[in-house]
């Protein structure tokens, strides 16, 4: 099995910076990808970045410009640097894993960490 353990979110005011952590652990064969999901009250969960084996990402447009997913390999842990922040960007943000461990494909969530930015 695969556990991924999110922390950073917070509080911030408009414009301000925060930056997530997505740790993944357990019986970790190959990453496939890795990235961010959001979901804001009333709204549907929606990709923010994500990050392949090879290093080639994918942005909403809405976080482009402002923010960047990065990766530790060998730590397999990612990152979401989110700066300019704004209000719309206040959500549960979730930690996303697709890979496998031994010979099973696994797809595996985070449980979310909430970033709520202040106008």
């Amino acid at each position: 099995q695969v556990q991924l353990v999110e922390s950073g979110g917070g509080l911030v005011q408009s414009e301000g910076s925060l930056r997530l952590s997505c740790v993944a652990s357990g019986t970790i064969s190959s990453i496939y990808t890795m990235g961010w999901y959001r979901q804001a009250p009333g709204k549907q969960r929606e990709l923010v970045a994500a990050i392949r084996a090879g290093g080639s990402i994918d942005y909403a447009v809405s976080a482009k410009g402002r923010f960047t997913i990065s990766k530790e390999t060998a730590k397999n842990t990612i990152y979401l640097q989110m700066n300019s922040l704004k209000p719309t960007d206040t959500a549960v943000y979730y930690c996303t894993f697709r890979g496998t461990s031994l010979t099973r494909y696994l797809e595996v969530w985070g449980q979310g960490t909430l970033v709520t930015v202040s106008s």
